[in-house]
């Protein structure tokens, strides 16, 4: 008697339990409203920060896109965007939407609020170590006065004035796996520039990267990976100035073993220009 008793309460929770999980569920499902953009899904965090870039990339109004990325209260918004338009380009997603996002992070990294210097790396003699190198920028100026920002903004990923080439250095380091390009861009007052295009060029093809999409390397930091036997050419976005004889050259280790070299080039704004 007592066995059929508790039977039927197991029953009667079980069929409780059923009917309320099947009313919450589909009958009347909770639908989130007006919520946070905080509390998104982190691929839906993502899609609207696209959003917010592509807003800016359409009307150049930065006092809105930092606005908007206000919502976003641990967002470092400059390395971020910079590193979430890394993932979308490795992804082989929107070029659109790259570039967007590479705007956004140069506009917001125009004006850093106290960047960390980063020294250069010390090297045995014969061999430039470049597998953990980060910019350095160029060396200590006086500082520039910067103009008050104005109502209307460049859309463009790069600053208006053109960047001019202040180091071309080989470089051998038997620590990286594959010889490479390695460029290192900064303005007027030596601080790294995120988001500025450049181009290399070769025999049989031509491809595009983008500075600041690696930012644990730094803002201004970019690469591009050389193949042997094949000659390069780069230029740098809103430069005429065209950097030729790129190539994989043939280092010796210490321990006698060749390798790949790799090479360093490092591009400023000009001093005189910087006020523009």
């Amino acid at each position: 008697m007592r066995a059929g008793r508790f039977l039927l309460v197991l029953a009667g929770t079980l069929i409780g339990v059923v009917s309320g999980m099947v009313y919450a569920w589909v009958v009347s499902p909770v639908e989130y409203v007006e919520t946070a953009p905080a509390s998104l899904r982190p691929d839906f965090k993502e899609d609207y920060l696209v959003l917010i870039a592509s807003a800016y990339a359409a009307t150049g109004d930065l006092t809105r896109a930092q606005a908007r990325l206000g919502l976003f209260p641990d967002l470092e918004a400059a390395g971020d965007l910079a590193a979430l338009s890394q993932r979308r380009l490795a992804a082989a997603g929107s070029v659109s939407e790259v570039e967007a996002l590479a705007a956004l992070a140069s506009a917001l990294g125009e004006r850093p609020a106290s960047p960390s210097p980063i020294s250069r790396l010390t090297t045995t003699p014969g061999l430039v170590s470049s597998a953990t190198r980060r910019p350095t920028g160029t060396p200590t100026k006086t500082p520039t006065p910067t103009q008050p920002p104005t109502a209307t903004r460049t859309r463009t990923p790069t600053p208006s004035v053109p960047f001019g080439l202040i180091l071309k250095e080989a470089m051998c380091d038997a620590r990286l796996t594959t010889a490479l390009i390695q460029v290192e861009v900064s303005n007027v007052k030596g601080d790294p520039v995120p988001g500025v295009a450049v181009l290399v060029v070769w025999d049989t093809g031509q491809d595009r990267f983008y500075t600041g999409l690696k930012p644990e390397l730094g803002l201004g930091y970019a690469d591009f990976d050389m193949q042997p036997g094949v000659t390069y050419s780069l230029q740098i976005a809103e430069s005429a100035e065209l950097i030729t004889g790129l190539a994989a050259q043939n280092c010796i280790g210490k321990d006698g073993k060749p390798f790949l070299g790799s090479w360093l080039l490092r591009f400023a704004q000009p001093a005189s220009q910087g006020g523009q």
